[in-house]
């Protein structure tokens, strides 16, 4: 009954449908994040007092905090509609192009990973932001020649989880630029209780404090939680969502108290009983765990390293104290594996001989 992605801070496609329904649909509707949302709040009010759209919007932070929430909010403050794609969808400039010319006049276009877009998009991207214009190339060769193309007044609001990978000409062009930050079992308690009513799960203070603590600071993770915490409820107690159903839900999925979940504990457990703490290379790691190198750095280090259960030093990923006690091992004395050998990594290549 595990699901291996019950704490992973992505949605999958076919969760996409299930989070509209808990999503705010007003700015006063979202929960924390206050100082983002009361310059969000200025920016619009300003630009519907003067009649004019809004700057550009730039939403960066880690993924399930609500960004994809924040610009769907940006288009119902101001009454326009919206236009959603994502950076990877847009591989030419011909299709943005398309997108920027059906746009109405104070529309909003959402750009989820906008710094996945294509470099001849992002080039497009910029006389269009600046001067509601694209120039679009026909033919080729001598031959070619650009049309310009007036493009209809339109805010950009861009959403990203890897900020510093936007190029500088790109982040210059946002006149609004927000960092989302991970939430606090407080605000996480308010949200749940929120969900809760719309999906209409009878909750108590407890359950939502139980489940809150174990969701990484992450809405979308407390949502997804929720949701499973509810199925057990439903099937095997008597349908309310307190703190013993919670333990007991959490438990049957895999989520320990800190919100780590089987393949988070692997990856602990590997480094404590087989590497003595580390050092050890990610990708000898990776092995151990039967997982590809991309999974446990971008799924379960970040998390890892925010909790103080790991660390990541120039000779290899190290267990902290903390990740010692967690998993109920007595560390070696004084070392924590900071002074152990370090182990080689199995996919480093060996240095040549001259």
């Amino acid at each position: 009954m595990t699901e291996p992605n019950l704490v992973s801070a992505y949605a999958s496609e076919a969760e996409r449908d299930a989070e509209v329904s808990v999503r705010p649909r007003r700015l006063a509707d979202f929960i924390a994040q206050h100082r983002v949302r009361d310059q969000l709040d200025l920016l619009l009010q300003g630009a519907m007092r003067r009649g004019s759209p809004p700057d550009h919007i730039l939403l960066s932070g880690p993924p399930g905090l609500g960004k994809t929430s924040l610009a769907n909010i940006v288009a119902a403050e101001l009454g326009t509609g919206i236009r959603v794609t994502s950076g990877p969808a847009i591989e030419r400039s011909g299709d943005l192009a398309a997108i920027l010319t059906s746009l109405a006049e104070g529309d909003v276009l959402f750009i989820d990973e906008i710094h996945r877009i294509a470099r001849p998009a992002e080039e497009l991207l910029y006389s269009a932001m600046e001067d509601f214009r694209v120039d679009v190339v026909v033919g080729k060769g001598p031959g070619a020649t650009a049309i310009p193309l007036d493009v209809e007044p339109f805010t950009l609001v861009g959403a990203t989880t890897r900020s510093g990978l936007l190029t500088g000409p790109m982040r210059d062009r946002f006149g609004f630029v927000a960092h989302l930050d991970f939430y606090s079992p407080a605000d996480l308690e308010a949200l749940l209780h929120r969900s809760a009513r719309i999906l209409g799960v009878p909750i108590t203070d407890d359950g939502a404090a139980e489940i809150a603590g174990r969701s990484r600071g992450t809405p979308r993770i407390a949502n997804r939680l929720l949701r499973r915490v509810r199925d057990f409820a439903e099937v095997r107690a008597d349908g309310v969502v307190t703190l013993e159903t919670a333990r007991a839900a959490l438990t049957v999925y895999d989520v320990d108290a800190l919100g780590l979940d089987r393949l988070d504990r692997a990856v602990l457990t590997a480094l404590v009983d087989s590497f003595r703490g580390g050092p050890v290379g990610l990708s000898t790691l990776a092995v151990a765990v039967g997982e590809q190198p991309d999974t446990v750095e971008e799924v379960c280090e970040p998390f890892l390293v925010r909790a103080g259960l790991l660390a990541r030093t120039p000779r290899g990923r190290v267990a902290t104290e903390a990740a010692w006690h967690h998993l109920g091992r007595i560390p070696p004395n004084g070392t924590f594996g900071l002074d152990a050998p370090p182990v080689p990594d199995l996919f480093t290549r060996a240095p040549e001989q001259p």
